[in-house]
């Protein structure tokens, strides 16, 4: 064993000066790779991160619980992999580029495509990557040598493969369909790809005149009359009685002056609008290039799609067509990325035929194959996945995976390299991002070859996400697991809460609301960032206050002058020898190790079932309010004897040596509890304590031993706790200094009399008592504060302690106060024009400080009722 070096804690606990040499500590001892340990493997993956991201507080709520649960495994004796990787990112990283440069007054088709793509490579070299190196701030020990990237030889060569592969067994596609089409970044996009929005809008009612009776009209209503040029039809219900006799016929185009048939389709809602709506099959691109209209569009051509509406609006009210226009409430797509709105667009893509690779993904789900947490995303998923639609993966772009099809005249080959002969040219497009990303958990392990790695870790254990990205990533990683692996990809997905601010607002960096993490760790240390952000309730959003990161902080320092105080007292000693037999355990000692093997049970068992805030929260508990707050004031007394040197007597050594092993033994195991959650300060700790091993990363997981269980002790203790904190109240409520030694009664039943003699040693230096009686006959001191503590009356005597005339005086005048306090809330809360006029939080203000005072003034007649009583 090691020994301690109480000096390497002499100075204050500072996270800046210990956590990055910590970091380089682990590195050195390889610490993140992967060791066979005969166990079979954790694995688990980092979501690749864009290119072009830093860290948010929701990167480093996910990272904080991936790495918790890594080296929690890797101290259970498991070999892990944790698996790093970033994402190319297709549309992000073009738009950053593209930004970059038309600062420069450059567009991307100046340069040419591989011109550009130079560009973004050299970018990425240049700026990518940034949040991995913010990653090591926050002390996260996947394996680093490992990295993969999206875009990597090996990975795009997975890519293509599977391109071919699903083209192959006639699952991939072309046609030409009506797409999600962003005009600001130019490119088709998946229905998981456009988010919407609510917003209140216009419902346009247009006067569409008869063919034969042109003094007459059907009335069309549409949110989007811009788009009328295109039309080719006006649609109603064949159950809708008013237009029964117009069907068949035609209707003219108003301002294009173009014939169109009026036609019955059961898809048509009569309740909306007049129940006649008009028949735009889609946006060619000859109607809609770049969000503009072209030359189709006649006098409107060259207008952006907003400002022609307007214009359309104009001639339409000038030329008699527009009839009215209502307030309408609108569900409208928005580019998740760029957050313009949409267009139906009509064009050639490709596209997935997703049914069929949804099958395995639901069974997995429903047979249990693969387990969701918490458990409400299992009904999300299947939901989307009994509905799925086919899958448009191709992408307007060019910084991505070029799709491996190639075109000479006619022919159209599906190939890898490009085809022999002349005249070949390559499809355009790019694959969408989530068609690499959904292949992680096997590509990043060397697939479609047949490796080691590939056959040793997959399938991975745990996936854990965010659940924004269940439809975009989880669902099809399950599918194309389950059809290119033949397994789920892993047995278990967590999905981590939103992060969001203190006023409910989810984090975002368009409203200002989040954090700076890497100031938050500099601020407070990386420790606290991730202690506190684990706390994240199961299921629950968390609602950040960078104040919560203090109680990180404060922890920390208490668990660094708690282990230098216990160093302090350990003496040379090699107590890994110790044989537990040969101690004398007192009843704190037998309590503190039930109290210990308690909360490896707690802890161990929280963390298999994901529930980190209850895990951190027992490691919290039981370090700083039972081993730090009592168990170390108990045993001072006992590591006293040490100053006695040669003059102790056997039976006191045996005392000693006893304190010192279980404070070590203990404090050792909070520290190993502690690691996953806080690693630089509990690897800092332990270093300077005595210890076998290299480094605590790789040290074992506590195991409680059956025999510390101990239920008597743990009620004993609870009664003295509760005895002393009832005398510590007393003290604070009478105003008696908290170092004055005071004399205590207790009234009680036989068996608490017999405890309190047992209990007396520790009671009288912890609660600071000159003396403790215990009132057989069942009388009282004449003037007394008590107190009820399991049935037993605690009496705080004050005749001598206080001036009792002044007290009376001042609790008298005390009261008189509250009362007035008292009644002018009251009359407050009485007066139903505050209640009508007053903002809520105001109202909910007033009704706690009424409760507050209630409460003030009933223990201020309590204690009045003390300074009055007569003995019996």
């Amino acid at each position: 064993m090691r020994p301690g070096n109480p000096e390497a804690l002499s100075q204050p606990y500072d996270p800046a000066r210990i956590e990055s040499a910590r970091y380089q500590f682990w590195e050195q001892h390889g610490v993140f790779q992967p060791r066979q340990t005969g166990k079979d493997p954790f694995v688990i993956a980092i979501p690749p991160p864009n290119v072009t991201g830093s860290l948010t507080m929701g990167h480093v709520l996910g990272e904080s619980i991936r790495d918790t649960i890594v080296r929690w495994q890797r101290m259970e004796g498991r070999e892990t992999l944790y698996i790093p990787g970033m994402d190319h990112a297709g549309i992000a990283t073009q738009n950053v580029v593209e930004k970059k440069l038309r600062a420069d007054k450059i567009s991307r088709h100046d340069l040419g495509r591989e011109g550009f793509l130079k560009e973004v490579w050299n970018w990425k070299e240049q700026y990518g990557g940034l949040i991995f190196q913010q990653e090591r701030r926050l002390g996260t020990t996947p394996d680093w040598s490992r990295e993969r990237f999206t875009l990597d030889e090996g990975y795009s060569n997975a890519v293509l493969h599977v391109f071919k592969s699903l083209y192959d067994e006639g699952l991939v596609y072309r046609g030409r369909y009506i797409v999600n089409w962003c005009p600001r970044c130019q490119t088709a996009l998946s229905d998981e790809e456009v988010d919407h929005k609510e917003s209140t809008g216009s419902l346009w009612y247009i006067r569409y005149p008869l063919a034969e009776t042109p003094d007459k009209f059907i009335v069309v209503a549409t949110t989007r009359p811009e788009t009328m040029l295109g039309d080719t039809g006006v649609a109603v219900s064949p159950k809708d009685q008013r237009y029964a006799k117009l069907v068949g016929k035609t209707a003219v185009l108003p301002l294009v002056r173009r014939e169109i048939p009026i036609v019955a389709d059961d898809m048509v809602d009569p309740k909306f609008g007049t129940g006649a709506v008009k028949v735009t099959p889609a946006h060619d691109p000859n109607d809609f290039e770049t969000g503009k209209m072209n030359d189709a569009a006649g006098d409107f051509r060259g207008l952006d799609r907003f400002e022609a509406r307007k214009r359309i609006v104009a001639a339409l009210q000038d030329a008699g067509y527009l009839e009215k226009v209502e307030e309408h409430q609108n569900s409208v797509g928005h580019c998740s990325r760029c957050h313009t709105v949409i267009e139906p667009y009509l064009s050639w893509q490709w596209f997935v035929k997703m049914a069929p690779l949804a099958a395995p993904a639901i069974e997995a789900a429903k047979k249990g194959k693969v387990k969701m947490f918490p458990a409400k995303w299992k009904k999300v998923y299947l939901h989307w996945l009994e509905n799925i639609r086919d899958w448009c993966i191709s992408r307007q772009l060019w910084w991505g995976h070029r799709i491996p099809v190639w075109y000479r005249g006619e022919e159209m080959v599906v190939s890898l390299t490009q085809p022999e002969g002349e005249g070949w040219r390559q499809d355009e497009d790019v694959l969408d991002t989530w068609f690499s990303s959904w292949l992680w958990p096997f590509a990043t392990l060397g697939w479609p070859e047949k490796t080691p790695d590939l056959a040793r870790y997959y399938p991975n254990s745990l996936m854990v996400t965010g659940s924004d990205i269940i439809f975009f990533w989880v669902a099809r990683m399950i599918m194309a697991g389950y059809h290119f692996m033949g397994e789920a990809p892993f047995a278990h997905v967590y999905f981590t809460s939103i992060v969001r601010d203190a006023q409910g607002r989810k984090m975002s960096k368009s409203l200002g609301n989040s954090p700076d993490p890497l100031a938050m760790m500099e601020k407070y240390g990386a420790d606290s960032v991730r202690f506190t952000m684990v706390q994240t309730p199961t299921g629950q959003d968390l609602l950040f206050d960078e104040k919560r990161l203090e109680t990180g902080k404060f922890f920390a320092n208490k668990m660094w002058n708690a282990t230098k105080l216990v160093l302090m007292r350990l003496g040379d000693e090699n107590l890994n020898t110790v044989k537990e037999s040969h101690l004398e355990l007192t009843l704190a000692d037998r309590w503190i190790l039930s109290r210990y093997a308690n909360a490896i049970k707690d802890v161990t068992r929280n963390l298999k079932t994901y529930r980190f805030a209850e895990a951190a929260q027992a490691v919290y508990q039981f370090a700083w309010n039972e081993y730090c707050d009592w168990y170390l004031e108990m045993a001072k007394p006992r590591w006293a004897l040490a100053d006695k040197g040669e003059l102790m007597t056997p039976q006191e050594r045996v005392d000693l040596k006893t304190a010192r092993w279980v404070s070590w033994k203990v404090l050792d195991g909070i520290l190993r509890l502690l690691h996953p959650f806080m690693p630089h300060v509990s690897e800092e700790l332990w270093q300077a304590m005595p210890h076998d091993g290299e480094t605590l990363a790789m040290a074992s997981w506590p195991r409680a031993k059956k025999a510390w269980f101990d239920a008597n002790a743990e009620r004993e203790v609870a009664f003295l706790q509760e005895i002393v904190n009832a005398v510590r109240n007393l003290r604070v409520e009478s105003k008696i200094a908290p170092g004055r030694a005071v004399p205590v009664v207790v009234r009680g039943t036989e068996e608490q009399y017999a405890l309190l003699e047992k209990l007396r040693g520790q009671l009288l230096p912890l609660a600071r008592l000159e003396d403790l009686t215990v009132s057989r006959d069942g009388s009282r001191p004449p003037v007394a504060a008590s107190a009820v503590v399991q049935g037993a009356e605690v009496f705080l005597p004050l005749d001598g302690l206080v001036d009792l005339d002044e007290e009376r005086a001042r609790l008298a005048r005390e009261a008189e106060k509250l009362l007035t306090d008292l009644e002018g809330v009251k009359r407050k809360l009485r007066n139903q024009d505050f209640l009508a006029k007053a903002k809520p939080e105001v109202v909910e203000k007033e009704k706690a400080r009424l409760e507050q005072l209630e409460e003030t003034l009933e223990k201020l007649k309590k204690a009045q009722e003390s300074l009055s009583f007569k003995a019996k």
